[in-house]
Order: structure tokens, then C-alpha cells, then sequence
């Protein structure tokens, strides 16, 4: 807008914003200037824009159809978001000393929006990207904190109308909300419009049989044409929209044939009103529409459900803490919560971030993050995380880490990365989908020739739209995304998380399953296989370790627990537990230790010849030997070993049976591992002994076929990495978790045969809702263009076949309930 321009306006004429369009209120008009803006904030955003050369941004706005808004900005300093603790907090570290952030923006409603936000490094030199999801408007910004500061960041984006947040403090919960208003809105609209046009439908159809006056006649078509362009141009404009927004990218959805579809129906229905003659389509096109977005409805409320179930950051930690303020204990919400908080965490209470204890001693229970049932204790100086629960007496803990960057946060944020990447399958169906997109847009005008070379025109338009609107992709789009993210929920819910897709792709077919031994065969905590002593002392033992939390006693309590102890004076008195070796008590007067062989050798504790023997027998067998002792000689051993999961045997037969070759590999002795290669019925050949982590690795890469590695320890940490599929289970420590591509966190090996099974369930149906969505249009669209099948029939049988696949997807959930 010149300032000549201006100048020629007469005072009846609004002058538009050359930035936003919208007009400029009269006493914001400067007829002495070249550019007129509605507001400061347009002005500016107008300048930053010319000066960096980014004028495109007017011309992908046009080219978008991007809605006139004007800029808002709040124009805060946002010196906050440079605070150490605020980057620590909310900030990841990446390669070369740069920094990540997600900030939800205000005002984000176009593509033009996404291509400006997208371009902020060229407005601000230091930042290295700026990726921004339209849906929910979050940016991830990476910048180089020694070239500008995230403040400088944040002002700019409120500069250019797009204030931004913490996207944590608007979750997605809320824009999945909003989005579903507007759905339901919409789609009441289109009911109402679909109603009330069958209704007027009705009433011609009669007509044709009883008779109807010739105006009355006209009138109904009139209405119906009037409701049904109304039912197009609201609810239904969400397909032209997607269609046009396809022919700009040049790729072909399943928008094309609808929006394709619905035009040609609107234009000939309002023709054959004002001819006065032939069908109107306004009804079938109203249903259609009404019934396309039911379909989407069902659709998006499906995919809110596998992200919310994938999504369960949520569900592990708590959603409000104690946090101690000036000595007093108040509730909050753990959004609230900062670095250097002091929160108290109470008996059955989950730990809200990650941190370090301050005051008190108890013991947690770390089955999240470890899969290890067994309680830990913890005392002053201990660290702690998000998400496990303390099972004793009142902590204090100093917050040292909060939200996504928590352990459990970075856990779910694989998972969640996972969940975003298309496995081959999925790809394959994509582009299924654009294929068969082309290929019912060339039926659809060789159909329109063939009846309009053969018929009349009215015959080519009526067998042309009844073919689009039957040949709708929805079925063979729906066919493969939503079974996998329905899979993926069900297998969280049965607490196994599946961090990559393709992994359950994997698992359908057959190849290695290398086993590691403790903690995956094995339970990986000890129980009592043999005692060699008096039974008095039995009861004495469990009684004096009936204090402690170490493995080993817990397993001489669990099996001596229940024993009596006769006379009072076999009491263990001053009980001291000696940290990872033993303890020490008094009984009748004299000394009780109970140990290992070392701690009793450092105690000068007299063993005999016949007892050191058969100590040596039970190592040879890889049993864990504890010493019982009274007034310095050796009376009892407790023989202990790490026994099998009760369905270990089970497992590897249903697993053998499904055509997978498994291979134990363990870092054990060969007698232990054979031993129990026996048990579960593997023969010697099927076991590799004395195996360190590098021969592990080696053994993974060294394939000529699929394999899949599954263990718990740092030392599979490597080969989980390295398989093409990677199972951590439960009581596995960080590494592994983290390298694998699922983690189990139910106990034993039947979880791995449910989820091979889940896996092939997955598949078959996958693969059966293909074949409905292809026979459907198959058959469909050759009735559709033999002239065999209408408009209106054609718009009820569209959405069956869709139905028919969200069922069919949604059989995997009910049969895995059911299991």
C-alpha cells in the first residue's frame, strides 16, 4: 500500500494492514506514509520481516489461504528463561554444547505461521533450528548458548505474534480437547443438515408414488439444496481444504477422491434444482458428509487413546507433592516444583522427581525403573528418582531433577519417539493409499466417458460420484496405523513398553532368540537350596536377618521365617548388620555371626576339613554358600542359589515351538549354564558359557538371520543395542533399558511369548484389514461403474468398510483383555 494509494481512498473506504490485511482503524491512517499498519505489533513484525529478506512470508500466506489475524505480543523480557536453574530444569544438552527447548506457541494458525517460526534462525544468528508442529503448536528450538541467549529467543517469537510457553504448562490433553469441541460441533451441524434433508428426501421419493403438487416439489428441492450446500461449505469444507492443501504439496490423500466427489454431486445437484428436473444428491451428499465425519471421529478418538496410553509420564509419578516452604510441609501440584525444592515423600508415596535424600532412612521399591521387586534401602545422600515408591518411614528429599528430564521422563520420551516412527509395514500402506488414490481418480473419468459416450449426461454424473464416494480410501488408510498404535497401548497396559514399532514387526517372524541367564531365565535373587546344621538354628538365623533388606537375607527369612524358637535364652540379642558381609549378634551369651567365607575367615572362625570340602562342592555347583557360626566355630552353612522363573520351561517350549532358535549366553560357569539349559530343556549345543560382554556383542553381529537379544544387565547393555530387536527385562539395570527396543517389566519369560504372540496378532490383522479394505473397493467400485449401486447407497456403504477395520483393529485389545 503506497502512500498514493492512500491519498486517492475516499473516507468510506477501510485501508488494509500490508501486513495482516484486516483494516486499519481511521485514526491509524497516515496518508503521509508508503505502509499503513492496524497496530504497532504489525508494524514491527512487518520490519523484522523486510529486514531479513523474508517478504515470502506474504506469499505463502496467500498461497495457504492463511486467515487475517493480527499480531499480538505481550512484549515481556522473558529474563527468567535464562536462569540456571530454568535451563537445567527444562533444557537438553545436545552434541556441541547446544541446547533444546519446546515451547508451545500463542497465535499459530496457518502454514504461514510454521514457515516464519521455521525460519527464526535467520532473524537470530546462534539458533540452529526451529521445528514446529502446526497441530499442537509446540517449536523445538536448538540454539548455541554462547551466541545468543533463549530470553533473546523467546522476545523474538513474541515479537512476531507468537508468544511462547513452557509447553508442559499447556498440555496436549488440552489441545486434544479443543480439537475434539470442534469435531463434535461440526459434526452436530452435519447430523442436523443430514436429518432434515432425508427428511425432505422422504417426502419427494412419496411424492413420485401419491403424487405431488409441482411447487410443493420444487420447494423441497429448493431446502434440500439450500441445507446441503450448507452441510458442504461448514462441516464439510474440512475435506476441501485437505484436498486443496494435497494439490499444493502434490501428493494424493484421501481427501482428493472425497472433496472430488463432493463437489461434482453439489454442482449437479444445484443444477438438476434450477432445471427443475433429475436427481438433487443434496441428501446422499449430506449423509455423506455426516457419516465421513463420524468415521474421523472415531478415528481421532482412537488415536487419543493408543497416545495416551503410550503416553504415561503421567501415570508414573504423582500429580501433586509435599513441598516443605520455611519449615512448613504444603501440597502442590508437580508442575510447581523446581531444582533445590525440599519435598517430603510419605509411606506408599511415589517420589515426584528425581533427587537426592536429605533426612530419614527407609527402603524404596524401584519396579518402574528396575523391574527388581525387592525394596532397596535408602539413607541420607542416596539418590532417588521420579516415579518409585517409598515403602517405609517419612523421607526428605532435595529435588535435583524435574519432568521430562527425570529418568522415568527420558524412559517415556524413547518410548514416545518410538511410537512416532512408521515401521516398514506402515510405510508400505502410506503409500498403498496414494497409489490407489491415482488409480480410483483415473476409474472415476474413464467411468464419467464411458456413461456419457453410452448414457445420458445426468447417468455419467449420478455412476461418476456413486464411484468416488464408495471408492473412499479411509478403510486402507485406517488399515495399518491404528492396529499398531492399538497393539502398542495394549502391550503398555500389560506393562510391557515397545519404545520402536518396527521392533513388533520383528518379533511376527522367526529367527535367534539369545537369552541372557541371571534375571532373565533366572530370577536373579537368591533362595535356599540345601542347609548342613542343626534345625535350632534355623529359626535363630531368620530372626537375626529378619531386620535386613539384603538379598541374601531375605532369602534365609522367607524360608525359616515361620520357625519358633524354643528357648528364650536362642534369642538373638544386639543384632549389627556389617554392610555386604554379615552380621553379628549374641546368643545364650556367646557371639552368632552369619556370613560369607570371608567374613567368617576375617572373624578366625574354626572351620573343619569335611566342611571346607563340601563347601567346595556346593560352589562347584554355582551355589552361594553363608556360614552360620557360634563362639568362633562353624556350626550350619546355608547353601543358595538363583533359581529358575516357574515358567521358564514353559516359555522356551511355546517359544522353540514358534519357530524361534533360542541360544542361552551367560557369563557363568559352563556347568551353571548347561545346568540350566538343562532345566528348561536345552540341549548342551544351545549354550554359551563364560561369555563377556564383548562376546556377546559378537554374537549378535555375527548373524546370517534375525536376531533378538533379551537381558537385564549393564553387560547386554551392547547387544541389546546392537540386535535387530532388543528386549530388556524386568530387573534390568538403566543401560539396558535404555538400549533396548522393548523393556518388560512384568517377571519371567512368558511376557517375551505374549508378546511374540501380540506380534503375530498384529500382523494377521494388519494384514486382514487390507484385504477387507481392498476387496471392499474392489467390489464397490466395479458396481459403482456398472451403474449397479447409487449415490445414497453409496454413501451408507462408505463408512462400513471403515467400521469394519476399526473393529477388526480393535480385536486385538479385546482378545488381549481376554487373555
Amino acid at each position: 500500500m503506497n502512500r498514493a494509494a492512500v491519498e486517492g481512498k475516499s473516507t468510506s473506504t477501510a485501508v488494509a494492514c500490508d501486513h495482516c490485511g484486516l483494516p486499519v482503524p481511521k485514526g491509524l491512517v497516515d496518508p503521509a506514509a508508503d505502509e499503513q499498519f492496524c497496530c504497532h505489533g504489525c508494524r514491527t513484525v512487518y520490519q523484522l520481516l523486510r529486514d531479513a529478506s523474508l517478504d515470502d512470508f506474504y506469499r505463502v500466506r496467500q498461497a495457504t489461504g492463511g486467515d487475517a489475524q493480527p499480531v499480538r505480543t505481550t512484549g515481556k523480557r522473558y529474563e527468567a528463561f535464562d536462569s540456571p536453574e530454568f535451563q537445567a530444569e527444562h533444557c537438553r544438552g545436545i552434541a556441541g554444547g547446544h541446547l533444546s527447548i519446546d515451547l508451545r506457541l500463542e497465535g499459530v494458525h496457518c502454514a504461514a505461521c510454521l514457515w516464519l517460526v521455521e525460519r527464526l534462525p535467520q532473524l537470530l544468528p546462534g539458533v540452529s533450528s526451529t521445528r514446529l508442529q502446526l497441530r499442537d503448536a509446540v517449536a523445538r528450538v536448538t540454539w548455541n548458548p554462547a551466541e545468543v541467549q533463549l530470553s533473546s529467543i523467546a522476545a523474538m517469537l513474541d515479537r512476531l505474534g507468537y508468544p511462547p510457553h513452557l509447553a508442559r504448562h499447556t498440555t496436549a490433553s488440552e489441545v486434544h480437547r479443543r480439537a475434539e469441541r470442534t469435531q463434535l460441533i461440526r459434526l452436530g451441524v452435519a447430523g442436523a443438515c443430514a436429518g432434515n434433508t432425508m427428511l425432505l428426501a422422504i417426502a419427494l421419493y412419496a411424492g413420485d408414488f401419491a403424487g405431488i403438487e409441482a411447487e410443493f416439489a420444487n420447494l423441497f428441492r429448493y431446502i434440500s439444496a439450500g441445507i446441503g450446500i450448507i452441510s458442504l461449505v461448514w462441516p464439510g469444507s474440512v475435506f476441501f481444504r485437505g484436498a486443496i492443501n494435497a494439490l499444493r504439496a502434490r501428493s494424493a490423500t484421501l481427501d482428493v477422491p472425497i472433496a472430488l466427489a463432493l463437489a461434482a454431486g453439489g454442482i449437479a445437484g444445484l443444477w438438476n434444482v434450477v432445471r427443475g428436473t433429475g436427481e438433487i444428491y443434496f441428501d446422499s451428499l449430506s449423509v455423506l458428509v455426516f457419516l465421513l465425519l463420524v468415521g474421523r471421529w472415531f478415528q481421532a478418538r482412537q488415536q487419543r487413546w493408543a497416545d495416551e496410553t503410550v503416553g504415561l509420564l503421567n501415570s508414573f509419578t504423582p500429580s501433586t507433592c509435599h513441598v516443605v516452604r520455611d519449615d512448613i510441609v504444603v501440597e502442590t501440584t508437580i508442575d510447581s516444583l523446581a531444582t533445590g525444592d525440599a519435598v517430603e515423600v510419605l509411606s506408599g508415596d511415589l517420589v515426584p522427581a528425581d533427587g537426592t535424600v536429605i533426612s530419614g532412612s527407609s527402603t524404596l521399591n524401584r519396579s518402574l525403573l528396575t523391574g527388581e521387586s525387592q525394596p532397596e534401602p535408602v539413607v541420607v545422600g542416596d539418590a532417588v528418582f521420579a516415579g518409585t515408591q517409598n515403602m517405609g518411614s517419612v523421607l526428605r528429599v532435595r529435588v535435583d531433577v524435574v519432568g521430562d528430564q527425570t529418568r522415568v521422563g527420558r524412559l517415556m520420551e524413547l518410548v514416545t519417539e518410538g511410537v512416532r516412527e512408521k515401521p516398514p509395514i506402515v510405510q508400505l500402506a502410506d503409500r498403498a493409499a496414494g497409489w490407489f488414490v491415482v488409480v480410483v481418480l483415473a476409474l472415476a473419468f474413464g467411468t464419467f466417458a464411458w456413461w456419457t459416450a453410452t448414457a445420458t449426461l445426468s447417468e455419467a454424473v449420478q455412476h461418476t460420484i456413486a464411484l468416488l464416494i464408495v471408492a473412499c480410501p479411509c478403510a486402507l488408510g485406517l488399515a495399518t496405523p491404528l492396529t499398531m498404535a492399538v497393539a502398542i497401548g495394549l502391550a503398555a497396559r500389560q506393562h510391557v513398553l515397545i519404545k520402536n514399532a518396527t521392533a513388533l514387526e520383528t518379533l511376527a517372524g522367526t529367527g535367534r532368540m539369545l537369552l541372557d541367564k541371571t534375571g532373565t531365565i533366572t530370577r536373579g535373587r537368591p533362595t535356599l537350596v540345601e542347609w548342613m546344621g542343626p534345625a535350632w538354628l534355623q529359626g535363630v538365623v531368620a530372626y537375626a536377618e529378619s531386620r535386613s533388606t539384603h538379598p541374601v537375607a531375605r532369602a534365609l527369612v522367607e524360608t525359616y521365617g515361620d520357625h519358633t524358637i524354643d528357648d528364650p535364652a536362642n534369642v538373638p540379642q544386639n543384632i549389627e548388620e556389617q554392610h555386604g558381609s554379615g552380621l553379628r549378634a549374641l546368643v545364650a551369651g556367646v557371639e552368632l555371626l552369619v556370613g560369607s567365607a570371608r567374613f567368617l575367615e576375617s572373624s578366625q572362625v574354626i572351620i573343619s576339613d569335611s566342611q571346607l570340602e563340601q563347601i567346595g562342592c556346593f560352589e562347584q555347583t554355582g551355589l552361594t554358600t553363608i556360614g552360620v557360626a557360634l563362639d568362633g566355630r562353624l556350626e550350619a552353612v546355608a547353601a543358595l542359589g538363583d533359581q529358575l522363573h516357574s515358567d521358564a520351561r514353559v516359555a522356551v517350549e511355546q517359544l522353540t515351538a514358534s519357530g524361534w532358535n533360542l541360544r542361552i549366553v551367560s557369563g557363568d560357569a559352563e556347568a551353571v549354564v548347561e545346568s540350566v539349559a538343562h532345566q528348561v530343556g536345552l540341549a548342551s549345543e544351545a549354550t554359551s558359557a563364560e561369555v563377556s560382554p564383548e562376546d556377546k556383542l559378537a554374537l549378535v553381529t555375527d548373524r546370517s538371520d534375525t536376531t533378538v537379544m533379551i537381558g537385564d544387565g549393564v553387560n547386554d547393555a551392547a547387544a541389546l543395542a546392537a540386535a535387530d530387536v532388543g528386549i530388556a527385562v524386568e530387573g534390568g539395570a538403566e543401560a539396558s533399558l535404555a538400549a533396548a527396543d522393548i523393556y518388560v517389566a512384568a517377571p519371567g519369560l512368558m511376557p517375551i511369548v505374549e508378546l511374540v504372540d501380540l506380534a503375530r496378532r498384529t500382523r494377521r490383522t494388519v494384514r486382514r484389514n487390507l484385504c477387507i479394505a481392498l476387496a471392499y473397493n474392489a467390489i464397490a467400485v466395479s458396481l459403482a461403474a456398472a451403474g449397479w449401486i447409487s449415490p445414497l447407497v453409496a454413501a451408507i456403504l462408505m463408512p462400513i468398510s471403515s467400521a469394519t477395520v476399526i473393529t477388526s483393529a480393535m480385536s486385538i485389545h479385546l482378545r488381549g483383555e481376554s487373555r
